[in-house]
Parts: C-alpha cells; structure tokens; sequence
C-alpha cells in the first residue's frame, strides 16, 4: 500500500522589541524547516506511518517495538527498517511528565543512543525528521535495536500521549 502525502514541518518563531526615543524596535527571529516525502524507501521517501494517542498508568512504561509489533491505521503489522520522522507529544492535561528513551533491552538507540532520555513535561512535545536527501534516517534493527521507551514519570496520576512515526520498511 502506497504512502501519500507525507510531510514532516517544525517551525519557531519569536520578535524582541525594544522601546526607542522614536519609537519601538523589532528583531523577528524565525527558523522553519519542512520535507514532504515521496512513497518509497529510498532518500526522501517514506512508506510507513504509525500514529497512535496512548495512555500509561502511574509510574507506567511501556516500550514501542517499531519492527514487527507496532499496527497501522489498518490493522496491519508496521516494520520500520528506518525512522525519517518522529512526534511525541505529552496532553497539556497531564499531571507527570512523560519520558522518551532508550528501552533497557534491545533500544532503538540511532536516535537518542542508548541510555538517553528526553523529558517532555505536560503539554511539550518532541519532532525529529531527516531531511530529504537522507537516505537513512534513524536505523532500526529488528529484535536488537528496536524498542523505543515511553514513561510515566511519576506514581500519581496515568499520562497521555500522542505519537507519529514516519518511516522506511527497508
């Protein structure tokens, strides 16, 4: 089954003022950048999607094999070979943090690498994507580096997330 239509886009943008005898100065500042993938595996394309809002319990973890277990938007079985964008997004309504990593056993470490950790705390969010003319992306090697840890920070209250995994099956 074809991909179509994948795009990956982060943009900031931020204006200092300043007030002057004569009036107000501006400095805008602004970083965007953006690639639309084309259906396939080579650089710049794509041809797997995986997104998903999940919730984990208190002090809960779980880790996302992204080769082989994962399911699309259709029921099928989703095998990532190479990661071209990544979202993960904690609910502004959450009490805890939520924690993307490396899982302690077979993790998917071309990202983050092994033992790193991002703490996204209620309402942040994470977006990684490769430009288009990357061919690789973020390796995923099946049953030895493939599982991506999501966590729960704390013991309180369960936390909310959205993810989006944009890829290559080989």
């Amino acid at each position: 089954m074809p991909l179509s239509g994948a795009m990956l886009a982060v943009s900031a943008y931020g204006e200092l003022t300043a007030a002057l005898d004569m009036g107000t100065g501006r400095a805008p500042q602004s970083l965007s950048r953006s690639v639309s993938l084309g259906s396939g595996t080579g650089a710049g394309k794509a041809d797997r999607v995986f997104s998903d809002r999940r919730t984990l319990a208190a002090s809960g973890t779980e880790d996302l094999d992204l080769a082989g277990v994962l399911l699309d938007a259709f029921g099928a079985t989703i095998t990532f070979a190479r990661v071209k964008g990544l979202i993960v997004a904690a609910a502004a309504g959450n009490t805890n943090n939520v924690l993307v990593g490396a899982a302690s056993g077979s993790p998917w470490a071309t990202l983050l690498n092994s033992t790193g950790v991002v703490t996204l705390r209620p309402g942040a969010f994470l977006a990684v994507g490769t430009g288009v003319a990357d061919p690789t992306g973020y390796a995923v090697t099946a049953t030895s580096a493939d599982l991506l840890k999501i966590a729960n920070s704390a013991g309180s209250t369960a936390v909310t997330y959205d993810i989006h995994v944009i890829g290559c099956s080989a």
